[in-house]
């Protein structure tokens, strides 16, 4: 995204003096301290502002709804080039790189165990031009494409569930439990802990630097909860970036996990409506014709008992928002709860890497963000019989 649509966080000099004070930002109340080298944002609420950027409404192209383009089973991550081409990875263990104007394909890796093969790339790292990082969790190692060759292979560490958040300042891997295999039935504290750890491809040394809450207490004899927060951790601009999906709350910390700013909002309550329910049980329809290989009448029998546990809670409180993603520029995109992964056609809330409330940027229905970068947007569009097509969009100012 252009760095000039994102001004700075706007204050007055009263209200860079340590412990704060209250005041207007762009029209919103904010109150901003300093206090030990960390820099704290607290919005008054929850800022209603125009964004400065929104979509295009037609897209630059759209791929997978032509004779000859890739037919994408579900595409689970996906990022963009400097030159506007795109790399995506799809549930069929494929990674494929689409060119700049979308009209042609090829597949970079396949699905296999053998030298620049994948099973489950679940996410893609940028490195420069035609040069991407692909770490893959069933493997535990990381592979380094530079054209169409493998440049290098890193081994990843074991046992820890580790996923890789994203790359630091020096080049380390920052990494996260991506998983909680543990059980976390009946344990004492309210929240299982993960952690943020820095690991050197180099020499293999792992150094955990902060804790996080990772998934919250369940209770012995009882049902597993089908909406319940989770904490998050991704990487913006080298730095570890921090979420619990039932707290308006973000926190930035250095490779070393010094705490460097947090940003705090007072939103309302969020309870789950009948019209969440719809696109929940639209995205579970879908799933289900994917993977269950099952009649239609048993796939419906499922999908409507899984619904029914849904509508128990309606008017109970949900996660303030889904999984958040950091853009080129560093700007953190908070998508609206959806009780299905992902959030198809959420509104993303974006807040700059000062702490500034860019505002809400609406998204076309059955259309999900991958990337935001060099001011493009790369999504996903599921069309009218579920066939998911990969879209770029250009950012518009105002």
């Amino acid at each position: 995204m252009p760095t000039r649509l994102l001004s700075p966080l706007i204050l007055s000099a009263g209200l860079l003096a340590c412990g704060g004070d209250t005041g207007p930002t762009r029209g919103v109340q904010v109150q901003v301290s300093d206090s030990a080298g960390v820099r704290i944002v607290g919005y008054l609420g929850v800022p209603e502002i125009e964004p400065p950027f929104t979509l295009a409404e037609e897209p630059i192209y759209r791929h997978g709804a032509n004779p000859g383009d890739y037919i994408f089973q579900f595409a689970d991550a996906g990022r963009l080039f400097p030159d506007g081409s795109a790399v995506v990875a799809d549930w069929s263990g494929a990674v494929v790189v689409l060119s700049a104007d979308g009209t042609t394909h090829d597949v970079l890796a396949r699905r296999g165990e053998g030298p620049g093969e994948v099973i489950s790339a679940y996410s893609l790292f940028v490195l420069g031009q035609d040069s991407v990082l692909v770490p893959d969790d069933r493997l535990s190692r990381l592979t380094l494409f530079v054209g169409d060759s493998v440049a290098r292979i890193v081994s990843l560490p074991r046992g820890h569930q580790f996923g890789v958040a994203g790359i630091g300042s020096s080049g380390e891997l920052l990494l996260w439990n991506r998983y909680a295999y543990r059980s976390w039935v009946d344990i004492e504290e309210e929240w299982l802990a993960g952690h943020m750890t820095l690991f050197n491809t180099e020499t293999g040394a792992l150094d955990t630097v902060a804790s996080y809450d990772h998934v919250h207490r369940e209770r012995s004899g009882q049902p597993r909860p089908i909406i319940r927060p989770f904490g998050e951790v991704m990487a913006a601009g080298g730095r570890f970036v921090q979420t619990r999906t039932d707290r308006p709350e973000i926190t930035w910390r250095l490779p070393d996990g010094t705490v460097t700013r947090i940003v705090r909002w007072r939103p309302g309550p969020n309870l789950l409506t009948e019209e969440l329910l719809e696109h929940g049980e639209a995205y579970n329809r879908m799933i289900g014709k994917m993977n269950y290989g099952m009649s239609e009448a048993r796939l419906e029998e499922v999908i409507q008992r899984d619904m029914a546990r849904y509508r128990a809670m309606i008017g109970q409180p949900i996660p303030l928002f889904g999984t958040p993603f950091a853009d080129a520029d560093g700007n953190v995109w908070l998508p609206s709860y959806r009780p299905a992964y992902p959030a198809e056609g959420s509104p993303y809330t974006v807040i700059s890497p000062d702490g500034e409330w860019l505002g809400q940027v609406e998204t076309p229905r059955r259309f999900r963000i991958l990337d935001v970068t060099g001011g493009l947007v790369l999504g996903v569009l599921r069309d009218e019989v579920d066939v998911q097509n990969v879209v770029v969009h250009e950012v518009v100012e105002g």
